[in-house]
């Protein structure tokens, strides 16, 4: 007798929501911008649901680019009153899905809840803070984490240079992959998954628990 599989277990995608970081500042002619609205307008052909944090720059690329192709998209906002010098809400932004926070650091929390995998384009110090968490989380998760995607190839002497100067163990380097270009995003997130099958996550205590899960 030939059992059916379950196909809410087997097809059930790991990598559903990318959380997009990167410039507040870039303009629609800046490289950078171009290259992340072209890399969500890719993903969201291939069904996935673009996250970011409703500002302009980068985060304006990412959902222009899967709503030029229908895709859907997901906004985790901050209204700052007292913080000059935050990007805040960009009313050209308009998304499916608005989750609204009552601070920076909730927002970034959001924005890390919210992704099941992270892409990190050129930023600054706002670029680094998301990095940094999303780092610290996978390390304290590892096996159990959310890995993130590094776009471009300045990041190389970037990590180079933080592993030469700072204590990076071998684990907290397996949690990222560095892409050049556009023709690389794919396969990187399809590693990524198959990475991720080989535990069962479905009855996991630690996933269910770690930090960034409400």
């Amino acid at each position: 007798m030939t059992m059916k599989k379950d196909p809410g277990l087997v097809h059930r995608p790991l990598v559903k929501n990318i959380a997009f970081f990167g410039d507040s500042e870039v303009s629609p002619s800046d490289p950078v911008y171009k290259e992340a609205f072209n890399v969500a307008k890719l993903l969201a052909e291939k069904g996935y649901t673009i996250v970011d944090g409703g500002g302009p720059g980068v985060m304006d690329a990412a959902t222009k680019g899967a709503e030029s192709v229908g895709g859907e998209t997901i906004a985790v906002t901050f209204y700052p009153k007292g913080a000059p010098g935050f990007e805040g809400r960009y009313l050209g932004n308009v998304t499916d899905v608005e989750i609204k926070t009552s601070n920076y650091v909730e927002r970034t929390f959001k924005l890390l809840e919210h992704g099941d995998i992270f892409i990190i384009f050129k930023g600054g110090t706002g670029t680094i803070s998301e990095l940094g968490m999303a780092w610290a989380l996978a390390k304290l998760y590892y096996g159990h984490h959310k890995p993130f995607i590094l776009f471009g190839d300045f990041w190389r002497p970037v990590i180079e240079s933080i592993k030469e100067h700072l204590n990076i163990g071998e684990d907290e380097l397996d949690v990222f992959t560095i892409v050049d270009n556009i023709n690389e995003v794919l396969p990187a997130i399809e590693h990524v998954e198959w990475k991720l099958r080989q535990m069962d996550h479905t009855h996991c205590r630690v996933c269910k628990e770690r930090a960034f899960m409400t």
